[in-house]
Order: C-alpha cells, then sequence, then structure tokens
C-alpha cells in the first residue's frame, strides 16, 4: 500500500507546511503518528479537527512536551521511528530536550526534518514570519501581480506548501534513501525562504540571459503577452490562454477569428492584440468558448473554481478528488502503477488511533503502560 508503506514518522503539531509534508508521506504509504498537544492551540486558523485535510490517514497520541516527562515519552517514540517532522523556530526542541543531537543519539537512523521559514541559521532565524513574508524576501512575490499595480499574493502556495511542505518532503525521502545504504540518519533543513527561490530556478537563467524583466507583467509567463494571459467573458467569468508555441498561437487565432494580430512576437502590436482578444472574448459565454475550443491545441482552458475543477470530466476520469469524512479534497499524487497510494483514513482527533499505533510501532504492554505514566495520551 503505497511505495512509502512500512516507513515510520513522527509528526510534532503544527501548521501548514510541516502537516502538508506529513500528509504526503502518509498519502504515499507512510504511518505518520502525531504528536498532538493535549489541547488544541492558537495555531493558526481554527475549524473542527476532521475538516483539517492536511491530517489525513494519520494517527494521534497526545503529550505536554512542556512537562518534565514529556521529554522521556518523545524520546521513546522517536526511537521506534525512522523520520520525524518538527516546525519549531529554531531552538525550541533543542531547549525541550529533543534537538538532533539527543534524537540521534536515541536513533543513529533516524532522518530529522525541520521545517522553518528563514532557515537552522541566519539572522533572521529566530523572527516570526508567514508565507507571504518567505516569497517576499525570496524576490518571487515581487513577481506576481499586474502592471503598475501592487505584487499580489498567491495564497500560501509558494511559500508553505511548494517551498515548504513538498521540500520538505522530498528531502526525508531523499535521506530516507540515503540512511538506506548508510544506516546513518542526518538532519534536512527546509526553509520556506529557500524553497520558494527554488521554485524560481528557471527565471534564474532567464534573468541572466537578458530574456526576462523585473519589471512586473512586462515579460512572456507573468500576463506581460496577450497570448498568456486571462480573458473576461461574457457571463463575467474568465478563460485562460498560453499559446507560447507558433502552431498553437496559430490555432488560437483560427479559433478566435483572428487574423490580423500577426507577427506573434512583435511587441509593438501586443496591445492591440490584447484588445482584440478581450473583445472577441467578450462575446461569448465561457462555457460557450469551450466548446469553441473543444479538442484543440490552442491551449486554452476556462478558469474554474475549486467546487467546479471537482466536476470536469477531466477529474472525474481520474478520480482526481476523493471525499473523506464528508470533505471533498484533492486524491493523493503522484499515481504509482505497482504501489498505488490510498488513504488510510480521516484526520484523527487528538490521541485518535494512538493505541494501535503503538502497538504497531513494537511497543508491547507494559512499554504502553510506562508512557500513559509519562503523560502520553492516547485513543483506540
Amino acid at each position: 500500500m503505497g511505495p512509502l508503506s512500512g516507513i515510520r514518522v513522527l509528526e510534532f503539531e503544527a501548521i501548514g507546511p510541516g502537516p502538508f509534508a506529513g500528509m504526503l508521506l502518509a498519502d504515499m504509504g507512510a504511518d505518520v503518528l502525531v504528536v498532538d498537544r493535549p489541547a488544541a492551540g492558537d495555531l493558526g486558523l481554527k475549524r473542527e479537527r476532521w475538516y483539517d485535510v492536511l491530517m489525513r490517514g494519520k494517527r494521534s497520541v497526545t503529550l505536554d512536551l512542556k512537562a518534565d516527562s514529556g521529554k522521556e515519552a518523545a524520546l521513546q517514540l522517536i526511537g521506534r521511528a525512522e523520520a520525524l517532522i518538527e516546525g519549531f523556530r529554531p531552538g525550541v526542541m533543542e531547549r525541550l530536550g529533543l534537538g538532533p543531537h539527543e534524537s540521534l543519539e536515541k536513533n543513529p537512523r533516524l532522518v530529522y526534518g525541520r521545517m522553518t521559514g528563514w532557515g537552522q541559521s541566519g539572522p533572521l532565524a529566530p523572527r516570526a514570519g508567514h508565507d507571504i513574508n518567505y516569497i517576499a524576501l525570496a524576490g518571487v512575490l515581487h513577481a506576481f501581480g499586474r502592471k503598475g499595480e501592487a505584487p499580489v499574493p498567491p495564497l500560501n502556495l509558494v511559500g508553505d506548501f511548494g517551498g515548504g511542505g513538498m521540500l520538505l518532503g522530498f528531502g526525508i525521502a531523499c535521506a530516507l534513501l540515503e540512511a538506506q545504504r548508510s544506516g546513518r540518519g542526518q538532519v534536512v533543513d527546509a526553509a520556506m525562504v529557500e524553497g520558494a527561490a527554488l521554485l524560481a530556478a528557471m527565471f534564474a537563467g532567464f534573468l541572466a540571459t537578458n530574456n526576462w524583466s523585473e519589471q512586473r507583467a512586462s515579460n512572456i509567463l507573468d500576463t506581460g503577452a496577450p497570448w498568456y494571459d486571462v480573458y473576461e467573458t461574457k457571463d463575467g467569468k474568465y478563460v485562460a490562454i498560453g499559446a507560447i508555441e507558433d502552431k498553437f498561437f496559430k490555432q488560437l487565432l483560427s479559433k478566435l477569428q483572428v487574423r490580423e494580430v500577426t507577427p506573434q512576437h512583435d511587441r509593438a502590436i501586443w496591445p492591440k492584440m490584447r484588445e482584440q482578444f478581450a473583445k472577441t472574448f467578450k462575446t461569448k459565454t465561457r462555457d460557450e468558448w469551450c466548446r469553441v475550443f473543444e479538442g484543440s491545441d490552442a491551449c486554452f482552458a476556462p478558469v474554474l473554481s475549486w467546487s467546479e475543477a471537482r466536476r470536469h470530466p477531466q477529474s472525474m476520469s481520474r478520480n482526481s478528488y476523493v471525499t473523506v469524512a464528508g470533505v471533498e479534497q484533492p486524491a493523493p499524487a503522484p499515481r504509482f502503477s505497482r504501489t498505488p497510494a490510498k488513504l488510510r483514513g480521516a484526520p484523527p482527533e487528538r490521541g485518535e488511533g494512538g493505541a494501535q499505533a503503538l502497538a504497531d510501532w513494537g511497543f508491547d504492554s507494559d512499554e504502553v503502560k510506562q508512557l500513559r505514566s509519562l503523560g502520553l495520551g492516547i485513543k483506540e
């Protein structure tokens, strides 16, 4: 069940990118056990636990890490894990006595995954921040937005999830593979500011060859080009076109019945081209344009809401969305031909599934009793 089946991961409660990394590993079959606080804390947006999609497929135990006995119980769990995920500020786990030194001493093969915004070192390391701050410092936020307008944050997708949780999940998978060869664990230091910068690696090459301007909306991929943009339709909805290649651009013009706006890369006629595209797209509704472009390679797509995306025939045909505990959500990805991913279950309440998890991790009844005496909270 999944390519990571049998891998035990200990995840310390956090928000955003850490749980997302844990979800990615759980989706791939890893047995992810979350060390929750005994009671909900002030961790970002509040919601009922079963709506926290990032917790899907995991099990939970509760533990007060600030209690004297918390360290001992946590170290016993660390001793049975192959990977660990923590998202505290630098130095917090060390102060708790659960830093890399103590953890790797307890379990030399442990992959110790650390998720922060700024990284474990540097002048900003101890400072608070969120996605918007990290992608701002990485130079990425500056690139999003319309010409002459302020930068627009792309939700928290680039820092928290793409440059954060996904990078950490990749790092942990790499370190697990290396540990199988060397028999030794190591620390994975994933910083969202660096992950966001890494996502923009292609543009470093463009900048070096003077093929990219740092002025917003003046390049091919940032809405500067009229044939790579979104346009409003007759019904107030939007469509997206991305006809970069010449052969696709010709199909776009054919479908729009626009013929006097070539050559494609002549920037002098881009304003006229944009005006014509905008005027033409306003003559039909979004769904009417979908029918016009049906079967073409003009690089066209309707701009769908999340709810609409789940119902699109492409998504339906591939079962790209699943329903867990009444919540529709994206299915695990990518897909594997021989060891397909499978969701283990709904997000757990605090301590839910902990009893069975401890048994699966090899703790006998006496050891479980001792862990309970140290304050570990578990439920069936």
